[in-house]
């Protein structure tokens, strides 16, 4: 006789819901003693392979015969006259600092020389130009305009330190644009092969210092940084402050996502050099099509008169037999 029969189907259903339930009870007390979470483990293996890195590029570093320094002390002179007119807190300024950086000067003493040559150069400049004026152009005017025109090219003076490093700046930043995408390429590469981003920027320093120093310096900077640093997202961010372009910036942004997120790599990169190098090729297009209005001046003051010469000078030349 079958017992289940005589039972009725509430009860039966409600013995099942009762037996999952306390299946279900047993399995979630039991979960994390069944299937142990690996995710502290792993974070754990990370962060000892991060120092064991750190470790190495330090003690490379440090092995290296002659290691370059970036704290060079400034000339004794400069140094004097900085603290003898209380520049000491223009030094100290971020702006100058950055701007120094960007054109390739880093560390204390390019802004000591910086500040102190700002300063000498004005009066070297104006008896440069006095000297000049009365010994060789000798005007007949009165010694007062003289001076005064004397002291208002000394006065451009004061400008030309910062023109220089503005012009250093766009030569350097220059250079680094038309490198930057061949170095994302070298970096993508590197990455896909299964290397470190350290290691994948001291392969890249390695190879496309050949072609570019500028990127090659900053790439290597930036590994040094990686080494030395706790904070890996200030060494990318330096990166893009030191150099200020934006190609630059963009792939810094994009590395600190993929390090504080965990995105892919290596996508962001082959996006980003593709950029980069369509950045390049419109500028050169832009100064393609600059280049006729460019032309047109010389053409007029150079190829039209000796093209009329040619011309006439035939035809003045029979004219003057005939006569």
């Amino acid at each position: 006789m079958d017992i289940s029969s005589h039972i009725p189907e509430p009860d039966k259903l409600a013995a099942v819901m009762a037996a999952f339930a306390a299946f279900s009870s047993a399995l979630v007390v039991s979960w994390p003693y069944l299937f142990w979470d690996s995710l502290p483990q792993r974070m754990r293996k990370v962060e000892s392979e991060r120092q064991r890195i750190r470790k190495r590029e330090r003690e490379r570093l440090n092995a290296e015969k002659h290691p370059v320094s970036l704290r060079a002390e400034p000339r004794m002179l400069f140094k004097q006259i900085v603290d003898r007119f209380n520049l000491a807190k223009q030094a100290e300024r971020g702006e100058l600092v950055d701007t120094l950086r960007m054109a390739g000067y880093r560390g204390h003493a390019p802004v000591v020389t910086f500040l102190a040559v700002r300063l000498i150069a004005p009066v070297v400049i104006f008896a440069l130009s006095l000297l000049y004026i009365l010994l060789v152009v000798r005007p007949a005017v009165p010694l007062l305009l003289v001076l005064a025109m004397a002291a208002g090219i000394g006065a451009l003076g004061y400008y030309a330190p910062a023109i220089y490093v503005r012009n250093r700046i766009t030569k350097r930043q220059k250079a680094i644009r038309r490198a930057w995408p061949e170095a994302l390429d070298l970096l993508l590469i590197t990455v896909e092969a299964g290397m470190s981003i350290e290691a994948a920027f001291r392969k890249v320093a390695e190879e496309i210092g050949a072609q570019s120093a500028e990127v090659a310096e900053e790439i290597t900077l930036t590994t040094a940084e990686l080494s030395y640093l706790q904070d890996r997202r200030q060494a990318y961010e330096n990166l893009g402050r030191r150099t200020g372009v934006e190609g630059v910036r963009a792939v810094v942004t994009s590395l600190i996502q993929a390090e504080k997120y965990g995105t892919p790599l290596g996508q962001a990169l082959r996006v980003m050099a593709q950029e980069n190098r369509d950045m390049r090729m419109s500028e050169a297009e832009k100064k393609a099509a600059a280049l006729p209005p460019k032309l047109t001046v010389p053409m007029i003051l150079f190829f039209l008169p000796v093209l009329f010469a040619v011309i006439v000078t035939p035809a003045a030349i029979q004219i003057a037999g005939i006569q």
